[in-house]
């Protein structure tokens, strides 16, 4: 696939398949994977917005990813398996990959919702990147999903092992905080703002009555696992230096 960065134009789905190589017939589909709620008010003649697709390709790339892993790591155990697989299926990733597809600048979105830079929102951009996974299913078959992620799957895991990205930091910092005789960290929803459909949410992890670290994030859960980082970090105890 071509990644080269593109011109911050508006590109039509027919250029985005040919850059991407993706080997689609149905242009509609891949409009509609591309199509935000958020256009589809602004504009009568589009029909359908992504939600869909996106609930689709959300269930297509658990599927793949479990099944690239199991073959990718043959020797690898069952719970190793487990936080890799959290580590390359969530929010983040999924917003990542679509970064470095240039999805945004194919994204239909409305006027408000491109001026407050929804191009570059991880909500909008892993939605979008599930969307048009959903949509290349349905069109091509599960054959052209897993050749098209399967490039993307090696870099980000090898990403993930080098910096041990498959370390749940919640996971880490309650390990800390049970070795200190200390109870189990509290997740505290502080705040959350936003739209509905982009809401961001503010938690703080408290221990022992004290706010150790305060994250935010698209859900609740990234906001706490951005909290549990900032927390290690405070006690000197990060991800890569436990």
């Amino acid at each position: 696939m071509d990644n080269t960065v593109i011109p911050n134009i508006q590109e039509s789905p027919e250029d985005l398949a040919k850059r991407l190589r993706l080997p689609f017939k149905n242009f509609w589909l891949l409009s509609r994977a591309l199509t935000h709620r958020s256009y589809l008010n602004e504009h009568s003649d589009a029909l359908e917005d992504n939600e869909r697709l996106e609930f689709l390709g959300d269930a297509v790339m658990d599927f793949i990813v479990g099944a690239w892993l199991y073959n990718r790591y043959p020797e690898m155990a069952e719970g190793d398996l487990t936080r890799m697989r959290s580590a390359l299926v969530h929010t983040e990733r999924f917003a990542e990959f679509a970064r470095q597809l240039h999805l945004g600048n194919a994204m239909r979105l409305g006027r408000g919702e491109s001026q407050g830079g929804g191009r570059d929102r991880d909500a909008l951009l892993c939605d979008t990147f599930e969307a048009v996974i959903g949509a290349l299913y349905l069109d091509c078959g599960i054959d052209a999903v897993k050749d098209f992620s399967g490039p993307l799957l090696d870099a980000a895991s090898e990403d993930i092992l080098l910096h041990h990205k498959n370390e749940d930091p919640k996971s880490l910092f309650q390990e800390w905080a049970q070795s200190q005789g200390f109870q189990a960290p509290v997740y505290v929803t502080r705040n959350s703002s936003g739209p509905d459909h982009s809401k961001v949410f503010e938690v703080d992890v408290v221990v022992n009555g004290e706010i150790y670290g305060s994250g935010t994030g698209h859900s609740k859960q990234a906001a706490a696992k951005s909290a549990a980082s900032k927390a290690l970090d405070k006690i000197g105890l990060t991800e890569t230096n436990k």
